[in-house]
């Protein structure tokens, strides 16, 4: 499991070099198999995790914004408590 990273490391230079001889197919190939093998990785496997997380909470600031709801009003506290 020890050259995962040398793999990862020749994915994202063959991306570069595919992304700057202009060849967009070959650079997102390339990318998208480095993220596989990190993500493959003890260290990545939390990242779908993390991404989840992020669209949800992405998700729910969008949505009442999106769907023109009104918040709701603010409660105020009563007269005797402060």
């Amino acid at each position: 499991m020890g050259s995962v990273g040398l793999l990862i490391l020749f994915a994202i230079v063959g991306a570069v070099i595919c992304a700057k001889s202009r060849s967009a197919g070959g650079a997102v190939v390339f990318a998208g198999l480095a993220l596989v093998m990190f993500v493959a990785t003890p260290v990545g496997q939390g990242v779908p995790g993390a991404i989840s997380t992020f669209l949800d909470v992405f998700d729910g600031a969008a949505t009442p914004v999106l769907s023109r709801e009104q918040p709701a009003a603010p409660q105020q506290a009563g007269a005797g408590e402060r």
